[in-house]
């Protein structure tokens, strides 16, 4: 059971539920920071080992977004406490979705590698597929190489939602960034670079992201 949290603290967590909620994905110790009107990051950070001790999340070293909810009342998008895969008659069963060839749908049989079954209770949104994610550009949001992440489809995205898009033959995952007249792709690793699309027509809405499932140790 979480041990008694201070008000702060469950202000702090509030906050995270929040962002699942919204964007599929935790906020950054630095958003949480602006939020609260702490002076830095560092403030929040302390509050979120402090939740941590207590066992409401747990922390992934290296990620700024990697942050889990724990507990029973959570639903968070990927939580340790609970075994993603599902063997119940009410499983959910999503087809995984592997490297994607150039001009064929994103669910096109040949991409599937195969179909797994996941408790529906893992996600708040219900997701259509798992994606497998290739390379490391979102690290810094907790999504590593080889992650399942869970993507609903959908024609609208709002902005600073992580995202699966299509520009012309590449299949990417970012965060979505939109102004009225470019589209700027986000990567969660300073490493790479922001993608900026001025032309809209190049770029094609694959879903977006409601969820992960880590298929590997913690980082």
């Amino acid at each position: 059971m979480t041990a008694k949290l201070t008000a702060r603290q469950q202000q702090v967590l509030d906050i995270i539920r929040s962002e699942i909620e919204r964007t599929g994905f935790p906020p950054t110790r630095a958003e949480i920071a602006q939020v609260l009107g702490f002076k830095s990051a560092n403030a929040a950070e302390d509050h979120l080992k402090a939740l941590a001790r207590k066992g409401a999340i747990e922390l992934t070293a290296g990620a700024s977004r990697g942050i889990r909810l724990l507990g029973t009342d959570t639903r968070d998008h990927a939580a340790p406490n609970s075994s993603p895969l599902a063997n119940l008659t009410d499983a959910l069963l999503l087809p995984i979705i592997g490297r994607v060839a150039a001009g064929s749908p994103i669910l096109a049989t040949e991409h599937i590698e195969r179909e797994i079954g996941v408790a529906p209770t893992l996600f708040t949104q219900t997701p259509d597929y798992l994606l497998r994610v290739r390379g490391l550009s979102m690290k810094d949001a907790g999504i590593f190489d080889g992650d399942l992440l869970a993507v609903k489809k959908a024609s609208e995205a709002r902005n600073g939602q992580i995202v699966v898009v299509r520009i012309g033959d590449d299949v990417t995952v970012k965060r979505l960034s939109r102004s009225s007249n470019q589209v700027i792709l986000l990567p969660e690793n300073a490493d790479f670079e922001p993608i900026i699309v001025t032309d809209p027509d190049s770029l094609s809405l694959e879903g977006i992201a409601v969820g992960l499932i880590r298929t590997s140790p913690l980082h």
